[in-house]
């Protein structure tokens, strides 16, 4: 089993690179997120790898973080779902907004990833949701981070936030501009708002 790879990189295309190590070059499939994550051709990369054997074929998939890959295999561990539907998903989303979809029971937010119906989201919705929680990213219940339950609301609001690809500075801004009083879940809310108008 290829665990990491580390050498030149030598390609890219929409969802493949190409890296040379020991004068081998391996061909990895990728997301758009670990792409975009790399250094120029010539340059020197590092990933981490998961390969999957199957009788007709085997593939290499290649990612820029430990915390994408292990996203990549709680996603094909549900039942019908393969490795292409994983790429999908973790090119349209980072693994913190991902499991913040799942454990909040919105499997509509995952169709915007190709590939990815109704039917198959509520699906992977249904199976990982479990696991999301246990993985300690949210709760269910009103997506509290489960790890630190002692966080008080704006904290929880602004944490929600950064796992949805907001920098600290404008979570925090976006936050301070409402009142504190609100439930952590329509706080995130009226804070989103604030931050797709600019603030």
């Amino acid at each position: 089993m290829i665990a990491t790879l580390r050498g030149k990189l030598l390609y890219t295309d929409a969802n493949s690179l190409i890296v040379e190590c020991g004068g081998v070059g391996f061909r990895c499939i990728t997301t758009s997120a670990t792409l975009s994550a790399l250094s120029s051709i010539g340059d020197e990369v590092f990933l981490y790898t998961y390969m999957a054997v199957r009788e007709d074929a085997m593939d290499l998939f290649g990612f820029a973080s430990i915390e994408e890959m292990e996203a990549f295999k709680l996603i094909i561990s549900v039942n019908g779902v393969g490795p292409k539907i994983g790429i999908a998903l973790l090119s349209e989303f980072a693994p913190n907004q991902l499991y913040l979809y799942i454990g909040s029971n919105d499997p509509k937010a995952l169709t915007s990833a190709g590939g990815v119906g109704i039917k198959l989201a509520q699906r992977i919705v249904l199976e990982l949701k479990d696991k999301v929680e246990k993985i300690g990213y949210i709760s269910t219940a009103d997506l509290k981070p489960v790890k630190k339950p002692q966080k008080s609301v704006s904290d929880e609001a602004i944490a929600a936030l950064m796992s949805l690809g907001y920098n600290k500075g404008e979570a925090s801004l976006a936050v301070g501009k409402i009142e504190e009083d609100l439930p952590t879940d329509k706080l995130i809310k009226e804070a989103l708002k604030l931050l797709s108008r600019g603030l």
